[in-house]
């Protein structure tokens, strides 16, 4: 519930902004900026209305006892946002790994990193804990291998990368998480199902019951 009520807040108060925004996005990229800041507005909503939807279940099992499936976030993931549409790609990857818990370090549009330093300040302003946002300017391909590599991240969206192959290969050393480039371009209107999916984790525990 209090994830829910954080995206809340940073949906409102990007929609308090949303004509600054919208002024930055069309001098950076030349493109319709309200239409994106409308989007990504949206986007916020759905994934805050989704963060206390997966919260587990209670499954029944052949023998005498029920299995507990608790859902639980993935730990520290490392994002890579594309070029395109900079504002949407950021939020549209960002906001499914803060509705399930997780902590996210933000490799921004190396084209337009004033999209994400922008949105920084909407963070600070919407009551989300220190530490859960962390954003990191500067090269893709470079950072991103980093990311990869680094044995305190637990997974790693590969959206805006182009070398998503050799990345793969660096997460696969320490067995990390690997969400692959493509997921992004097919979310719907309002955002995509399975990045909640891919941001959590289950955990099953059975529970013995009966005589």
């Amino acid at each position: 519930h209090a994830r829910a009520q954080i995206l809340y807040y940073i949906a409102e108060n990007l929609s308090a902004r949303a004509e600054e925004f919208a002024a930055r996005l069309k001098d950076m990229t030349g493109k319709n900026g309200a239409e994106e800041v409308e989007a990504a507005i949206q986007r916020l909503f759905t994934y805050a209305a989704w963060a206390d939807k997966y919260e587990g279940a209670v499954k029944p099992v052949p023998m005498r006892g029920v299995a507990l499936a608790m859902n639980e976030p993935v730990g520290v993931i490392g994002i890579i946002c594309p070029d395109e549409a900079p504002l949407l790609g950021i939020i549209s990857l960002l906001a499914p790994a803060v509705a399930m818990g997780n902590t996210t370090v933000l490799i921004p549009s190396e084209a337009f990193p004033l999209a994400a330093t922008d949105f920084y300040q909407v963070l600070e302003t919407s009551d989300l804990p220190g530490g859960v946002v962390n954003i990191l300017t500067g090269n893709a391909a470079e950072l991103g291998s980093w990311l990869a590599s680094h044995l305190d991240v637990n997974a790693v969206d590969l959206e805006g990368t182009s070398n998503a192959a050799e990345l793969e290969i660096l997460a696969a050393e320490n067995l990390k998480r690997v969400i692959r480039p493509g997921s992004y371009s097919r979310q719907t209107a309002t955002g995509s199902l399975q990045h909640i999916l891919d941001f959590m984790e289950l955990k099953t525990v059975w529970h013995p019951k009966g005589d």
